[in-house]
């Protein structure tokens, strides 16, 4: 059995988007490949036939990470087979054929969507105003940047309708407003469901709610913006009605899940339906070995399917007619995309240790990847559970080390805790190629689901003004009771680790504890008044989470931060952040780091280039592989007493 390494990554096949072509005979879905010399991802499109069973490449250049299918059974992609040519799009035939340009648009599109006379409704990212010059970057508008886009000045989602054959002059014709940003819409003959909002300046905190008539130009909004908190779902039902998920906020805040309402298309009156405690359309199952996007929801036959994680599990629940939801939710399983024909199912789905896989109607169908499962050595998941302080149980899992044998029973070992990002995710029994490396190199690795975290309903997720008080207490409880029930975990060589949230509880954690003998705070937060003013998401997330604003009540804000408590620090911490991470940006990173520095605390500070909060999951394939030696080789100085260099690692 060969040992799991940072660089068996590059090993792993990732399948995404499964989609039915219109006449349901064929699923089409990408799989991709990390590229370490390229530094990059080489994708193509496969087919998997359901009447032969036959799974079969249909590209083989490397260069496809999306497709649409046309209502003639056929795939259109964008790929750039010509050096230079932005947005071109070719079309294969998957009875055979070479792939051949179709068109090209002036800008990057989001979705295509083929309509019955041949046009395409498209929804894409349009710039208004002055666009960036190589030397200034011009910023009227906040936000101004979003993670993984860089900055957004004057960007929108923006829907047209696209003639491929039409003269150059009216091939595209604009159906919303240039300033009108679209989340989401759907589509029922000339009428458009649209959930989005048209701002200037400063963007607003909820979205409204339109209907268009595409032919004849009329709209009319249903849903003002910021009256109510509408989520992703939007689709339209049988008697001018539409299902629509609907936050009142009155019982927890922003923490509150929407619930499923009808909305009369005529007066936009809302009309409560179904109460539904967990998330709707999201997968919030944390795994690092996972790439591509894939469908979450979809209406079909009257009835409404859409992905949804309970406890630690995320998977497809269905809501009938009738108002009710079958859950569908497999235990040790999680779903990345699906799609729905008539009876049959088709879903990227992650279960057990095994990367993802396509299974229809529930049946594994390709298998990219089992050979190299059996020939590595994989720690499995125990479940771990305990009821804390407070009386509530918390469910977690230990991973033993891969070496782990009762013929020393007087060896101990050291031991990593992970905290996950969020905080409104989970961590499960899935696959998660980094914990893998940690448990192959000798390391106990445990990880929980505290306070907060998703999958538990409302009242478990709401720690709204609570940040750093019930999640810290539910984490040093379940390291307490980890540490209990397994006497091979040496106490004195345990570290902690987290990203996003989960770099915000480790910089809380070395504020407030010296248990720990090495962290790796990575794209944390370390000062709620800064990230306000410099995250993407800034501008709203202090009002949720502690209902407050900076200018309101900078105290409160300040107790919340880690950075206050840095000068407490003992715990040796390496501090991982991305240069272009909107999302907990660079100055949290650098503060903290400088804190720890300037009192003597042992620190270090990896700042990956050209990189987005996104690094650990989608990152470049050597800064990958970078971040996981840099926080190894942390781990290993401060918990095995091994020798740390002074020359960085070298890839």
């Amino acid at each position: 059995m060969e040992k799991i390494t940072m660089k068996s990554l590059l090993e792993i096949r990732f399948v995404s988007n499964p989609g039915f072509s219109p006449d349901g005979s064929m699923v089409a879905f990408i799989l991709q490949q990390g590229d370490y010399e390229a530094n990059g991802y080489r994708g193509d499109l496969w087919i998997f036939e359901p009447g032969s069973g036959a799974v079969r490449r249909l590209t083989g250049r490397g260069d496809v990470k999306a497709y649409f299918w046309t209502r003639n059974n056929t795939l259109i992609f964008p790929a750039k087979k010509d050096a230079g040519k932005e947005n071109a799009f070719y079309e294969i035939n998957p009875a055979g054929g070479e792939a051949l340009p179709v068109f090209t648009l002036p800008f990057p599109a989001v979705k295509l969507e083929q309509m019955e006379d041949g046009r395409y409704l498209v929804l894409a990212r349009w710039q208004n105003g002055e666009a960036k010059s190589e030397n200034c970057e011009v910023i009227e508008e906040a936000p101004f940047w979003s993670n993984g886009r860089s900055f957004t000045y004057g960007i929108r989602n923006r829907l047209f309708l696209f003639d491929p054959a039409g003269e150059e002059e009216t091939r595209l014709q604009p159906l919303t407003g240039e300033w009108f940003d679209i989340s989401a819409y759907r589509r029922q003959g000339d009428m458009l469901l649209v959930s989005g909002m048209e701002w200037k300046g400063r963007r607003y905190n909820w979205n409204e709610v339109r209907l268009y008539n595409w032919k004849t130009g009329e709209m009319r909004v249903l849903i003002e913006k910021d009256s109510v908190r509408t989520g992703d779902t939007l689709e339209f039902l049988g008697d001018g009605e539409a299902l629509i998920t609907v936050s009142d906020n009155k019982r927890y805040g922003w923490s509150q899940y929407p619930e499923f309402y009808k909305m009369d298309l005529k007066t936009g009156t809302l009309t409560p339906w179904t109460s539904w405690e967990y998330a709707v359309g999201v997968n919030s199952v944390n795994s690092d070995a996972k790439l591509g996007s894939g469908r979450l929801d979809k209406m079909t036959d009257g009835a409404y399917w859409f992905v949804s994680t309970i406890d630690g599990d995320s998977g497809l629940c269905r809501l009938d007619a009738q108002g009710s939801v079958k859950i569908m939710v497999e235990p040790g399983a999680a779903v990345d995309g699906f799609d729905v024909y008539g009876e049959h199912t088709v879903e990227c789905k992650m279960k057990g240790l095994a990367p993802a896989e396509l299974y229809f109607d529930g049946k594994q169908v390709t298998d990219f990847n089992g050979e190299w499962l059996k020939n590595h050595r994989l720690s499995v998941p125990e479940p771990v559970s305990y009821t804390g302080t407070d009386g509530v149980e918390i469910h977690g899992w230990v991973m033993p080390p891969t070496d782990l044998t009762e013929r020393d029973p007087l060896r101990r070992y050291p031991a990593i805790l992970h905290i996950h990002g969020g905080p409104r995710t989970v961590f499960g029994s899935i696959y998660h190629h980094e914990m893998q490396v940690w448990a192959n190199s000798g390391y106990f690795v445990f990880f929980c689901n505290p306070r907060g975290s998703d999958g538990r309903g409302n009242a478990f997720g709401d720690i709204r003004e609570k940040y750093g008080d019930v999640e810290y207490k539910n984490l040093m409880e379940f390291t307490d009771e980890v540490l209990k029930r397994y006497p091979a975990i040496d106490k004195a060589r345990v570290g902690v680790t987290g990203g996003s949230y989960g770099g915000f509880m480790t910089n809380w954690i070395i504020g407030h504890t010296d248990r720990f003998a090495a962290a790796a705070s990575q794209r944390s937060i370390s000062s709620w008044l800064t990230m306000e003013y410099t995250s993407d998401i800034g501008y709203i997330f202090n009002k949720r989470h502690h209902n407050t604003y900076t200018r309101e009540n900078p105290e409160k804000l300040w107790d919340f931060s880690p950075l206050k408590y840095a000068d407490r620090c003992v715990t040796p911490t390496l501090f991982i952040h991305a240069d272009e991470d909107m999302r907990c940006w660079q100055v949290e990173g650098l503060s903290m780091f400088s804190a720890l520095k300037l009192h003597g605390c042992p620190a270090r500070m990896c700042l990956f280039h050209g990189e987005s909060h996104e690094l650990s999951r989608s990152g470049k394939p050597q800064n990958r592989i970078r971040r996981m030696k840099e926080i190894l080789r942390w781990m290993d100085h401060y918990l095995k007493g091994e020798t740390l260099d002074e020359e960085p690692c070298k890839d």
